[in-house]
């Protein structure tokens, strides 16, 4: 063999390595991902170099993702295609498609990941898919675009956001029978739960508003404006400790860092411009906005509070997925 075909053999055995170091499942080596509406793809951030180092074909109109317990596969709905997209994370590929009715935009699993549950904002319903036969379970109509959905961390309480009804229903995450409606802020678009699982926060964007909720009793306990109740607040993240949460505001082009306890916002940081998905380090170190019109990411220092890097994405990017 010469020197030069053992030069390329070992580099592409080098080149080989590094990929399988950023796609294999038994690796440590942490992945950000990041889906983009208008190319149709999933780009794959290291957030150890802040760079794309992969880019996932998937369906039409991806936007939100949620991770399998097992961190080896994303799931991503896929509006245009009326379908979650299957992402082996392991090979980097779209493996399958699963039914979930009309216009799916944002989807969570069950504690178990057995269950996916997705907002079908065209059709005003809440759906249950079953991931191993990709059978409907129920598909329940709650308020006009539905947005927002989050399974409590027993598994046992379905939230689901209408944008137009301003409303969350609370459904039975088995049956999907209606269980309760309460009334929010105006628009709103996330729900997410405290760490320890008592609290659900729920961002209104129009309202400039966030609405506790408290999970034992499915009832409204507080209501706090997002600094001058103008910067439309989207989606929400929690530092590990529950003490801060980080919520993304579009029209500002920021993110409010709130004190839980207080309730009350205590800084304001510049990201690119419409941030809507957010995403946060296991060790609350970075976080994460997708800017949907810059078509960036931005990486925060959340010590500093101040952007350290931005990250080219793929057009119109949406939705963001932290896999340690």
């Amino acid at each position: 063999m010469t020197q030069p075909t053992r030069r390329r053999r070992a580099a592409a055995l080098t080149a080989l390595l590094i990929l399988l170091g950023a796609f294999g499942a038994s690796s440590r080596e942490p992945l950000l991902y990041v889906s983009n509406e208008i190319p149709n793809t999933i780009s794959v951030v290291s957030p150890r170099t802040n760079a794309v180092i992969a880019t996932v074909p998937v369906g039409k109109r991806p936007r939100g993702m949620a991770l399998s317990p097992d961190r080896r596969t994303v799931y991503v709905a896929l509006g245009q295609d009326d379908a979650l997209g299957v992402v082996d994370v392991a090979s980097g590929q779209m493996t399958r498609t699963i039914p979930a009715n009309r216009d799916p935009e944002l989807v969570v699993l069950s504690p178990d990941g057995k269950v996916a549950y997705v907002s079908n904002e065209e059709i005003a319903h809440a759906s249950a898919i079953d991931i191993a036969s990709g059978k409907t379970l129920f598909s329940t109509p709650v308020g006009v675009e539905p947005e927002g959905v989050g399974v409590t961390r027993d598994g046992t309480k379905l939230y689901v956001t209408a944008e137009t009804n301003n409303t969350v229903s609370v459904l039975d995450p088995k049956t999907g029978r209606l269980l309760k409606t309460l009334h929010v802020g105006d628009n709103p678009r996330t729900v997410a739960f405290t760490p320890d699982g008592t609290r659900a926060w729920v961002s209104a964007e129009a309202g400039g508003n966030v609405t506790v909720i408290d999970v034992a009793t499915d009832s409204v306990v507080a209501q706090f404006p997002i600094r001058d109740g103008k910067t439309k607040p989207v989606r929400i993240a929690f530092s590990p400790d529950g003490r801060l949460a980080y919520l993304t505001e579009g029209a500002a082009a920021s993110v409010s860092v709130v004190d839980v306890a207080r309730q009350a916002v205590i800084d304001s940081i510049v990201v690119g411009r419409r941030p809507w998905g957010i995403a946060l380090s296991p060790d609350g170190g970075r976080l994460y906005t997708a800017d949907g019109r810059s078509n960036s990411v931005s990486v925060i220092d959340t010590k500093t509070r101040k952007v350290i890097a931005a990250v080219p994405v793929g057009e119109r990017p949406n939705d963001l997925l932290y896999i340690p």
